[in-house]
């Protein structure tokens, strides 16, 4: 009779044990009480001039530039929640730049980002402090942090208005494309593709190189054009401008020696790219800040 006691005491012990045990979904663990949380990206913060389409706060859904938006909320170090939107894969009911989600009571940084994304070239974003574009180039870039404290079971409602934070180089033809040519080359001697969400800035330096087609009628001129991530919000640097037939043979080449960049700025390189030879032409850098910084090679 004690032993039949003993087992069935332990079996009732055992059962109260796996009650308690958390059931984790998707990180959050569902035996938490849990708060109600919807942001709303408004749009993006923008002051420079030379991007018109966003110079005040401009709606996420008007951007044609912008494709995708990542919201995360990390608490210390521990990615609590993660989602993705993308233009075009929204599932029924959902708002391009609006999320509704539930988290657990506690203190967590919030990360937005919105940027365009395509096949080959993702952004993956790994904490507050870590994002990178993962294939050949980096693109067009919104971002912004902030405290969120779930403190009590009242719903959160947050509007974040994010900061663009690349800066932008075009180059810019004074001559036609000549027939032999497919590519234009710009390789950027500092900067990188990584970058601090919460500081904006990037966290390599080791430079850039993008390379992209051209798409302009022979005889017409092209424009170029990079983004990228700067260490400070100035930085200056050298760029090397080439032109690339089909099986990738440089048939101009010229550096312009510390080329001046600003984050949230388009700095434009101009100069004759296909009738000239690579020993041919002058670079003259315009050192002033304009609503555009016009370079001329």
């Amino acid at each position: 009779m004690q032993i039949r006691f003993l087992i069935l005491a332990i079996f009732a012990t055992f059962v109260v044990a796996c009650s308690n045990e958390p059931e984790i979904v998707n990180g959050v663990n569902n035996n938490e009480t849990l708060v109600p949380v919807r942001v709303h990206v408004d749009g993006f913060s923008v002051t420079q001039e030379d991007f018109p389409d966003t110079r005040a706060a401009t709606a996420l859904t008007s951007y044609t530039d912008i494709n995708a938006v990542t919201l995360a909320f990390y608490n210390g170090a521990t990615e609590t929640y993660k989602v993705t939107q993308e233009k075009g894969s929204l599932a029924e009911g959902e708002t391009f730049g609006n999320f509704s989600l539930s988290l657990p009571m506690a203190s967590y940084t919030m990360v937005v980002l919105a940027y365009h994304t395509s096949e080959g070239n993702p952004l993956v974003l790994t904490s507050p402090t870590l994002a990178a574009y993962t294939g050949d180039r980096s693109y067009e870039t919104f971002a912004t942090t902030q405290a969120v404290n779930t403190t009590n079971t009242n719903a959160v409602d947050i509007s974040a208005t994010l900061d663009r934070i690349v800066t932008g180089l075009r180059v810019v033809s004074t001559d036609g494309k000549t027939d032999n040519v497919s590519n234009v080359r710009m390789t950027m001697s500092a900067g990188g593709m990584s970058f601090n969400p919460t500081t904006g800035f990037a966290t390599s330096n080791t430079g850039y190189v993008n390379t992209v087609s051209v798409s302009a009628a022979v005889g017409s001129t092209s424009r170029s054009i990079s983004y990228f991530f700067l260490t400070t919000d100035e930085q200056t640097m050298d760029v090397t401008i080439e032109t690339l037939d089909a099986d990738g043979k440089t048939l101009f080449s010229k550096t312009v020696k510390n080329v001046p960049l600003k984050r949230n700025r388009v700095t434009i390189l101009t100069g004759a790219m296909y009738t000239v030879t690579s020993l041919s032409g002058s670079f003259q850098v315009e050192k002033t800040w304009l609503d555009e910084t016009n370079v001329s090679f």
